[in-house]
């Protein structure tokens, strides 16, 4: 499960809007117990595809160590990643699993529609290695 604030959710579908035909990514920065994750931040990352935005991202990996710091600062973790699907459902694609790395983490995709956010989902990497890695489909609470 992924817990969310809902100005955390708001956030991530806007920047879905905001980059949009492209797709945006980010970090999300929480506390993982068990098979639940709790959002407490989310980090805005540029996405530096240059060959394909509107269809794949890749988040710098300077960016990636400074939100790893910036968590470990505050006694959190990351707990996942997002980003969005312009006009594509908000389901991962062999792309998203390919490169889906961190296990016990939560993958929460937004489809654009048209420029406006619609459905969000989020997905689960599960295993214990790249072997048998599975994404599995996570429930989302979005908390007041």
């Amino acid at each position: 499960m992924l817990k969310l604030k809902q100005s955390d959710y708001d956030e991530i579908r806007h920047h879905g809007e905001q980059t949009y035909p492209h797709e945006c990514c980010g970090i999300l920065l929480g506390i993982a117990d068990g098979e639940e994750r709790m959002v407490q931040a989310t980090v805005r990352c540029h996405n530096t595809r240059t060959d394909s935005p509107r269809n794949r991202y890749h988040i710098d990996p300077g960016e990636l160590v400074r939100a790893q710091r910036a968590a470990h600062e505050r006694g959190i973790d990351i707990v996942g990643f997002y980003h969005s699907h312009p006009d594509h459902p908000a389901l991962w694609s062999q792309t998203d699993f390919n490169e889906a790395h961190w296990i016990g983490c939560s993958y929460l995709i937004t489809s654009v529609e048209q420029g406006r956010a619609a459905l969000t989902n989020s997905f689960a990497l599960t295993g214990s290695s790249e072997e048998d890695k599975a994404l599995v489909d996570e429930e989302v609470v979005v908390e007041s």
